[in-house]
């Protein structure tokens, strides 16, 4: 190495068995050049033995404040270099700094180093880049040696009560891998942290490291390798539609901030709950750009109740149902696919192994009953949210958890609220609930699915209310006009042609946006000041279209959740 001048022998006469330790600040060029010299005399002496440690350069100086104290040394620049027994017991002799050590190395052992300035930058830079590397690789390695850390946003609500239960019990990450739970709310919801995080500790559960509380933003996120974003509270008064999407920004925009700046390089993050789901995961996205694939949000609530529904019709267990599609916006406007529905395990005239299957709709001989009660039993879930209570928002967390982190039945279609990159005519950019499979840690969108195509008319319903919510949620919309087809429109122009009181004026008004402006409006009680309202109770205003009102009238496959004939 031409760095490095030898100018004579008898240098192992001159070695000691004694251990230098050569710390410096990563990217510093002395540094570079006494590590050079260092690692020539361990490469050429077999009795000179070499230390190094580098530290990140926001940490070096306090680092080496703390071990001059410790040592009663004297010393303020990169690199330090002492002297110290093999076993590295005892208090070590200090050499100095960058000129003494090559003042020690050419007296002692006749070796001096000729490096220049430029190498000696360009070494630097390469020492700090391998430093970096070396702490991100030993905090993922503490990241598999101790417990998983579990964030849950919105904690005080009913979900988080049934979620922990879940999360404890082994079932979703492994019974073998060892969790932290962080419960995150605002300050107010303090006292119900404490007794959730005692009645969290009571469990005993051997894979429970630990519960924690936090009520402070810049503290929430810490190392999160998971975040569960649950159903939040505003903290303000909202008489409109738009003002209720509106709040949403600001909140995403912190919970964004707060990952980019605190969460573990592999976090996953899962949006669950009842209320603007897609818009709440599309904004998360938006805030937190570099975690982006790792944001989903939760279908399998719709898709539960869906299968319960068919179920009841067909007098057997939901669970015997598989492979309901859910497209679309998971807390509003969506379409429920059966064309590819199985049932198993199903008492008829054929039976057959238990992996034996039945085509749903090959069982349902009442058309009416799936294009008409079906889809408006389904509306009336998914759109007030009165019966998606806190049980069935834990489970779907917990199944969608489970099946990231494990993998989803195979052969099994699931529904997940992702990002679109155009699969299936679907726009690109927005959040849509779609057809995938969970394999080796991540999800993968079944595009290879054959015969799922959708309707011009239902995708424009589903992608325009999605979009909008986007876009008034963001400023760039002032107010949210619901979907309407020509056929809609039509029928909307005969009945201005009407003679009409002003009641019945007043009632088309709500009627033309499906009634949840109207249902919003109710849900403000005049004598309250301070009203807190839940993301609960805004489930009625989730946007549907006027065609939908009228679907017991027409009885077509192109309303929410039909699929029958197609």
């Amino acid at each position: 190495m031409e760095e490095v001048t030898v100018p004579g022998a008898g240098m192992e006469a001159r070695a000691r068995c004694k251990q230098r330790c050569l710390n410096g600040r990563a990217d510093c060029p002395y540094y570079a050049k006494a590590e050079l010299v260092a690692d020539y005399l361990q490469k050429n002496l077999p009795d000179f033995r070499i230390h190094k440690i580098t530290q990140h350069p926001h940490v070096w100086e306090e680092w080496l404040k703390a071990l001059c104290e410790k040592n009663k040394w004297s010393h303020k620049n990169s690199p330090i270099i002492w002297r110290e027994l093999l076993d590295r017991g005892g208090k070590g002799l200090l050499l100095g700094g960058y000129n003494e050590f090559l003042e020690y190395a050419q007296l002692y052992y006749g070796v001096t180093s000729s490096m220049t300035t430029e190498l000696m930058t360009m070494v630097a830079q390469e020492n700090l880049g391998t430093h970096i590397e070396k702490e991100l690789e030993e905090e993922s390695l503490k990241g598999l040696i101790g417990p998983l850390q579990v964030w849950i946003t919105s904690a005080s609500s009913l979900a988080c009560y049934n979620l922990i239960p879940i999360l404890t019990s082994g079932e979703v990450f492994g019974k073998h891998t060892e969790i932290s739970i962080n419960l995150f709310d605002h300050k107010q919801a303090e006292e119900d942290l404490k007794i959730l995080m005692r009645e969290a500790q009571d469990l005993a559960s051997p894979i429970l490291c630990s519960v924690s509380i936090c009520t402070q933003a810049e503290e929430a996120f810490r190392q999160a390798q998971v975040i569960i974003v649950l159903d939040h509270s505003t903290d303000r008064e909202v008489y409109s539609l738009e003002d209720c999407i509106r709040s949403r920004a600001p909140l995403c925009q912190l919970y964004g901030s707060l990952i980019e700046k605190n969460a573990h390089d592999s976090v996953r993050i899962i949006v669950g709950g009842k209320s603007f789901v897609n818009l709440k995961t599309a904004l998360l996205m938006r805030y937190a750009p570099n975690f982006s694939r790792n944001i989903i949000a939760v279908a399998l609530g719709v898709e539960g109740q869906a299968k319960a529904t068919l179920a009841r019709k067909l007098k057997t267990t939901p669970s015997c149902i598989k492979d309901v599609i859910i497209w679309g916006n998971i807390s509003g406007n969506n379409y429920v696919d059966l064309r590819k529905a199985k049932i198993y395990r199903y008492e008829s005239a054929v039976w057959g192994p238990p992996d034996y299957s039945h085509p749903l709709l090959s069982l349902i001989f009442d058309s009416e009953w799936v294009n008409r009660d079906f889809v408006i039993t389904l509306k009336n879930l998914t759109a007030t949210g009165r019966q998606f209570g806190g049980i069935l928002a834990a489970h779907s967390i917990a199944t969608t958890l489970k099946y990231w982190f494990h993998g989803s039945p195979p052969g099994e279609i699931v529904s997940l609220g992702v990002l679109s990159e155009g699969q299936f005519g679907i726009p690109e950019g927005i959040v849509f609930s779609m057809p995938v499979k969970f394999e080796n840690g991540t999800w993968v969108v079944l595009t290879d699915l054959k015969d799922i195509e959708i309707s011009e008319q239902i995708m424009t319903r589903m992608t325009s209310d999605l979009i909008q919510e986007k876009l008034v949620a963001l400023g760039e919309l002032i107010s949210f006009q619901p979907y309407q087809s020509e056929a809609d429109l039509a029928k909307e122009d005969k009945k201005t042609t009407s003679p009409t009181t002003d009641d019945n004026e007043e009632h088309q008004k709500f009627s033309d946006v499906s009634d949840y402006k109207d249902l919003f409006a109710g849900l403000i009680p005049v004598e309250e000041k301070d009203l807190v309202m839940s993301d609960g109770d805004f489930l009625d205003l989730i946007p549907q279209t006027s065609s939908e009102k009228s679907h017991s009238q027409e009885h077509t496959n192109d309303s929410e959740g039909k699929s029958v004939g197609e």
